[in-house]
């Protein structure tokens, strides 16, 4: 039996990588733990993504018909968003419809042979659906469940939902990005989802870590509570805004934009070169500065007493800019850089895409990798991003882009539930075409 939704999954095909990155494949850390992902959008997907770049099988549940929204973000032709093939990489993706019986039944029964489940759902979700944590540890009483939020499970504001932006700005992010006199602005990514992911798959393999710690030792197993891993939004960023709250604590100091610098160090920035290109240099270090300013000629300010420690440098940051700028503009970025490279003044150029895809260092770190990927004109071959960190000294082979919708549904009936194809016909029309 063959439905639309169980298509044969899309396989990796041979880049420019160096040789001794096409050796036999390193054995993924994460083998055999099995993931059950109920999450859409980008924060618990890519939680599920670092799960299945380092192995662990990740079985993506997915409404029928319209599947992950993310499906449809930034989609410039076909039916599925490169985004969406980036995210949920090396998954595998079966339709169910939670909202009946037939669906929630064979979740349950995912869970009761799997040892993690992650979801991102508004709290409370789970539990109209009859999938709250009781039911989860009755039918599995060693599950992980890692939960994000925009606020978290507990907590006055828990039951409000949120998106990545509105966690930026609760978190703190957001008051600190652009320039002063601006309203303030975004980074071009959705990093809220993304550092909650990380810290969502961080939590799920200390807690994996944990259970068999215990297992080994002959210990009792965790508790319900000491399973779960609750990840706020917010709070994911609020723990990347290093000492704001310690300066305004000890010192009443508020952070303020400063666009592109860093506040209380000095000279660091972008600057603009001839070729209308822009490059960053961060001289703040006391020695490096004084490096600095003999590759641009200013020699009076690498000596200035005035101007040597870090402190009495941001007081004159406006003019330390200036005279960087005044340099870099009077040179093309590669001169630019082989003039600070030469100095060793830590300096790099602004990347775009076009630059990183092209460029050796990615190449040789198999960081751009080469998948076949419909992509609403055929299948064609398309650079993504490779798997970080490296292991064994070599990023691992990306498996396999993000599935089309149901890809993988009967193959997981049959082949993880044991179902018949009686049974997989049964699941289809009750909890897949309901």
């Amino acid at each position: 039996m063959t439905h639309s939704h169980d298509r044969p999954p899309t396989q990796v095909v041979d880049s420019d990588r160096p040789a001794d990155f096409m050796d036999a494949e390193l054995g993924r850390p994460l083998e055999g733990i099995r993931v059950i992902e109920l999450g859409n959008y980008i924060a618990a997907p890519t939680a599920g993504r670092l799960l299945a770049d380092f192995g662990a099988e990740v079985i993506k549940v997915e409404r029928p018909r319209t599947g992950d929204e993310l499906r449809n973000w930034r989609l410039y032709a076909g039916h599925t968003s490169l985004l969406y093939r980036t995210i949920n990489r090396g998954k595998k993706s079966i339709a169910l419809d939670l909202r009946t019986e037939a669906g929630r039944d064979t979740v349950l029964e995912l869970v009761e042979r799997s040892d993690v489940l992650l979801e991102n759902f508004r709290p409370g979700t789970l539990d109209g659906w009859g999938l709250g944590a009781a039911r989860l540890q009755a039918v599995n009483p060693e599950l992980v469940v890692a939960r994000v939020s925009a606020f978290g499970q507990t907590g006055p504001l828990s039951s409000r939902p949120g998106f990545a932006a509105v966690a930026e700005a609760y978190g703190g992010l957001r008051a600190l990005v652009g320039e002063a006199d601006r309203p303030p602005s975004r980074t071009g990514v959705s990093i809220g989802d993304s550092i909650a992911g990380l810290y969502a798959a961080f939590g799920v393999v200390m807690a994996l870590f944990q259970r068999d710690s215990r297992r080994a030792a002959g210990e009792p197993r965790l508790g319900p509570c000491e399973q779960h891993v609750d990840v706020a939004l917010h709070e994911a960023v609020f723990s990347m805004m290093e000492s704001l709250i310690p300066d305004r604590s000890a010192y009443g100091v508020n952070r303020e934009r400063v666009g592109g610098r860093m506040e209380g160090i000095a000279p660091t920035n972008a600057y603009a070169c001839a070729d209308g290109s822009s490059v960053v240099i961060a001289a703040n270090g006391d020695s490096i500065f004084r490096r600095c300013m003999q590759v641009i000629g200013r020699t009076d300010l690498g000596e200035n007493p005035g101007l040597q420690t870090n402190t009495e440098r941001w007081k004159h940051r406006d003019l330390l800019d200036s005279a960087i700028g005044a340099w870099t503009e009077s040179c093309t970025r590669a001169e630019a850089l082989a003039e600070l490279d030469r100095a060793g003044v830590p300096a790099g150029p602004i990347l775009e895409a076009a630059d990183i895809i092209d460029d050796p260092h990615y190449r040789a770190r198999g960081m751009i990798q080469t998948l076949p990927v419909d992509t609403g004109s055929g299948i064609e071959a398309v650079d993504f991003p490779g798997i970080v960190p490296l292991l064994g000294c070599r990023s691992l082979q990306v498996r396999s882009v993000g599935p089309d919708l149901g890809e993988h549904t009967e193959s997981v009936l049959r082949s993880v539930l044991g179902k018949t194809t009686a049974q997989i016909e049964r699941v289809f029309e009750e909890g897949v075409h309901a």
